[in-house]
């Protein structure tokens, strides 16, 4: 992107992250409209599906001046990122609907969107970072503030998304964008977080699953499948887990493999789960895949620590076991603070 004046279309949640990008940009000179998108129409408590999220953005592009719509993608939003998120559950994977979201929705449809109506550029409040290389090729790297960094479920972005993306608060850390907010009086600067999938009231996933895709009740097996007790439907389980399996083994147990066909959920011992390789799929990168030989940081939470690794093909090779990584969930590549690309845990 040029350093002349540009028409950008800001996604606003809701939040301060998004308000501060919204002000940040329109005190740089540029042509800003705000945007929020409705995206899902049932129950939510939480995320930036509320009504009052809406008008929180839009009272916010009241005080910065600057032209607001809402656009309605709750269809796409229905069939891109929940149904995928509910058939992800009921097939034994733990997906991960915020990176789904991103790559159908905010950098899909809301791109279509921007570019059909004449925008130059899409803006977002995520905490990373949108360079140009001495090449001129751009790069995805880190938010400034590591707590906050959200280039883990930027992973799916590529040179085309990255030309037409601003991403302003990444320079910032979090409080800094609070008291840039405070300064100019936002009703956003002191609003709290929301850690929760949005379209999910607070710890109703397995019956927001089940009542969509049915419950399958099933056996809780032990590595030697002995029945060691009776479980609801898989949709409750991920692997890794070890709280809430309902059963006194009398040691720490984890859930080591789900098989959702035959509705069974395995347990073991930590050492069970670990793993020298994870195979991926649907890879994308930033500028092409880096070279096997190339050592990596391997990261496979959105806050997780990263572990070195390479990547062979589509294997991704760990220097040391590690935790088996749940089959849905984002293994995203790095060079340090430089996101290589990534893909999703087979």
């Amino acid at each position: 992107m040029s350093s002349r004046p540009t028409h950008v279309m800001v996604a606003m949640s809701g939040g301060v992250d998004s308000s501060v990008a919204a002000a940040l940009l329109r005190d740089a000179g540029h042509d800003v409209t705000g945007v929020t998108l409705k995206l899902w129409g049932g129950e939510s408590d939480s995320g930036c599906c509320s009504a009052a999220d809406v008008e929180d953005a839009r009272r916010v592009a009241a005080q910065l001046d600057i032209p607001h719509y809402v656009f309605n993608f709750t269809d796409d939003f229905d069939s891109r990122v929940v149904a995928p998120y509910v058939d992800a559950y009921a097939g034994g994977r733990t997906p991960n609907p915020c990176v789904e979201c991103n790559r159908s929705i905010k950098f899909g449809r809301l791109l279509e969107r921007a570019d059909a109506l004449g925008f130059d550029a899409v803006a977002t409040g995520h905490h990373a970072r949108v360079r140009r290389d001495p090449a001129g090729r751009r790069q995805l790297l880190r938010g400034v503030d590591a707590a906050k960094d959200q280039s883990y479920v930027l992973y799916m972005l590529g040179q085309p998304e990255l030309d037409r993306t601003l991403l302003p608060v990444g320079e910032l850390t979090k409080a800094q964008v609070r008291e840039h907010a405070a300064r100019l009086g936002l009703r956003t600067a002191a609003k709290p977080e929301s850690m929760d999938v949005c379209f999910i009231t607070r710890g109703n996933r397995e019956e927001f699953v089940s009542a969509r895709a049915g419950a399958r009740p099933g056996a809780v097996v032990d590595g030697d499948g002995t029945v060691v007790g009776r479980h609801d439907g898989v949709t409750g389980f991920t692997i890794g887990q070890r709280r809430g399996v309902g059963v006194a083994t009398g040691e720490r147990r984890y859930v080591v493999d789900l098989d959702a066909a035959t509705a069974t959920v395995v347990l073991g011992r930590r050492d069970d789960l670990l793993r020298d390789t994870a195979e991926v799929r649907d890879l994308r990168f930033v500028d092409g895949p880096p070279a096997p030989s190339v050592q990596l940081d391997v990261q496979v939470r959105a806050h997780g620590r990263p572990f070195p690794g390479r990547l062979d093909g589509i294997t991704v090779r760990f220097e040391r076991p590690q935790p088996r990584v749940a089959p849905g969930q984002v293994i995203a590549l790095y060079d340090g603070d430089t996101l290589l690309g990534g893909g999703i845990a087979a």
